[in-house]
């Protein structure tokens, strides 16, 4: 096997896969569902999954959602020695990682794919290992990324949790740095973003899919998020 980064998409049937080499996987728009040894949940932008070798899997994704997948014969000594299977990656991997997604879409060239993929291993013997996301609060987060299409509110991300309205506010901006419903806002207009770019479909059926019914109010929310509208972002005027 050959040290390699490409791009992939999923589906939202569970897939499950063995190989004989370590897997990274790093979602750009989206996020996966995984479930390995020790670690059951969501991976969304800005985080890394590591996969080791002979490790099950089962996974599932959003169409729209697009992922640099990393497969390495051997891993960086603190990755290889770690328990620790999610982290959060650095700035300059996440901005380098969208440099990857657009080389590899735009031409097949051996040299380059290899020269990116040295650069991903330096990058990536760089990244810290933090301290990992409370189980609890990775529970509400696989609920909140299957129901985006649907009213979330504190009550029920709490029950989901098992914890009280309060507990789980605390506990998320914690782990998340960020309030409960602010994170619910960037997953649905990141998820818009990922349908308007890799679909077709009418940006009425994208709102309703990310739990908007007003088209305006969705609108609005994502020119303030992105800095453009919707159709200035696919194009379609």
């Amino acid at each position: 096997m050959q040290n390699s980064l490409s791009l992939r998409a999923y589906t939202k049937r569970t897939d499950t896969h063995i190989h004989s080499y370590h897997q990274l996987v790093l979602p750009t728009q989206g996020a996966i569902m995984i479930e390995i040894p020790n670690f059951r949940g969501s991976v969304s932008v800005g985080e890394c999954v590591v996969i080791k070798k002979e490790q099950e899997h089962h996974f599932k994704a959003d169409e729209a959602a697009r992922f640099v997948v990393a497969d390495m014969n051997s891993l960086p000594n603190h990755l290889a020695q770690s328990e620790q299977q999610v982290f959060d990656i650095s700035a300059p991997l996440q901005s380098f990682l969208l440099f990857v997604e657009k080389q590899l879409v735009h031409q097949v060239n051996s040299e380059i794919e290899q020269t990116l993929f040295q650069l991903f291993k330096q990058l990536l013997t760089q990244q810290t290992l933090g301290h990992q996301i409370d189980p609890r609060i990775r529970r509400a987060q696989t609920y909140m990324i299957e129901h985006l299409a649907h009213p979330l509110d504190i009550n029920i991300l709490s029950q989901q949790a098992h914890l009280s309205a309060t507990q789980f506010k605390t506990l998320f901006k914690h782990h998340m740095g960020q309030s409960p419903m602010h994170y619910i806002m960037s997953l649905r207009m990141e998820k818009a973003k990922a349908l308007l770019t890799h679909s077709d479909l009418p940006v009425q059926h994208v709102a309703e899919q990310v739990g908007y019914n007003d088209l305006s109010a969705f609108s609005r929310r994502f020119r303030q998020h992105f800095g453009l509208s919707p159709s200035q972002l696919s194009g379609r005027h």
